[in-house]
């Protein structure tokens, strides 16, 4: 949300918010795993404008006893204590293994996990840095919230049509690479579930463990549901109404 790249910013958080107004009576957690917003950068007394729908329903589930879990991602590094006093999230800033109704989860944003890419690793070892954190807090709102919108907007349209790199096979997938390889040393995991690549992935593992890369709210409107027995991944129709 918040893009200056996605011409129907404000029709997308309507639809997110519609959508979790449909689940509000059936779930007992939503895990968002980052990305949320294009930039989000907490000052001490100040955050940015917007968002006031989304955050507002965030409010409404917690309130109702929702947990809602939060995964910082690399456009919203920065978050601060905001969102968990106010609006009752679940932070987390690392990958977060647990078990749901008896299966093992491992749920993460996905940047940094065995990508590579050494610019991306310099940028992202740069962003992290408490140091130029600080240094970047110095600026007014003003210039720093502008400056960091329009570097996200920058880094979407570079790419083709502003979409991610179609999906590269098993082999040049880090995400899909990780997770084979942490797959050795805890094979108890059933649940690979990662954000950051904006593809739809759905693929076996092994016997018992499956990848799940989820997709988008920008073009695809995917999300995965477990009930305690299955998990599948959907695509929200707004006025869908499920029997």
């Amino acid at each position: 949300m918040g893009s200056r790249g996605i011409p129907h910013g404000r029709t997308q958080e309507r639809r997110l918010v519609n959508f979790l107004d449909s689940i509000k009576y059936n779930a007992a957690a939503v895990y968002l795993l980052g990305d949320m917003f294009d930039f989000w950068y907490e000052f001490k007394l100040v955050v940015p404008k917007g968002y006031t729908r989304f955050l507002g329903k965030i409010s409404e589930l917690t309130d109702m006893g929702v947990e809602v879990h939060f995964f910082i991602g690399n456009h919203d590094i920065w978050c601060g204590d905001y969102l968990e006093k106010e609006c009752g999230m679940i932070l987390h800033r690392q990958p977060y293994t647990c078990e749901i109704y008896g299966k093992e989860f491992f749920l993460a944003h996905g940047d940094g996990l065995g990508d590579e890419d050494r610019k991306f690793r310099f940028l992202r070892s740069l962003f992290r840095n408490k140091f130029l954190q600080c240094m970047f807090s110095a600026l007014h709102p003003r210039w720093s919230v502008d400056l960091g919108l329009e570097w996200a907007k920058h880094s979407r349209l570079k790419r083709e049509d502003g979409k991610e790199p179609p999906y590269m096979g098993e082999n040049k997938e880090y995400l899909v690479r990780y997770s084979k390889s942490y797959l050795h040393t805890h094979p108890n995991i059933n649940f690979f579930i990662f954000g950051h690549r904006h593809i739809e992935l759905d693929l076996m593992l092994s016997r018992t463990a499956r990848i799940i890369i989820l997709g988008d709210w920008i073009r695809q409107f995917t999300y995965v549901e477990f009930d305690g027995q299955q998990l599948s991944m959907n695509n929200y129709i707004e006025g869908e109404t499920k029997l």
